[in-house]
């Protein structure tokens, strides 16, 4: 999952908050990582990885098009 704040201290309360919840409701204390620069805060909630990035942050790694599969581009057959 992938997630965007509007400020470094935003990133690391976003995922602080998301550790939080996880806690309280069973899931036992998260390992975050990242929060104290914040500008990319890893969250391992056990089988979903949640990543809260700064905006600038997010369009520089582009994990969304890291993980994309594209259709293969269908030519004309030559002839």
């Amino acid at each position: 999952m992938i997630a965007t704040g509007r400020s470094s201290r935003h990133v690391a309360a976003i995922a602080e908050h998301l550790a939080r919840r996880l806690k309280d409701a069973g899931y036992g204390t998260r390992p975050v990582n990242g929060a104290q620069q914040g500008d990319w805060v890893l969250v391992d909630a056990g089988d979903v990885i949640v990543h809260v990035f700064r905006s600038e942050v997010r369009d520089y790694y582009d994990l969304e098009g890291m993980w994309s599969v594209k259709e293969p581009q269908r030519g004309r057959a030559a002839g």
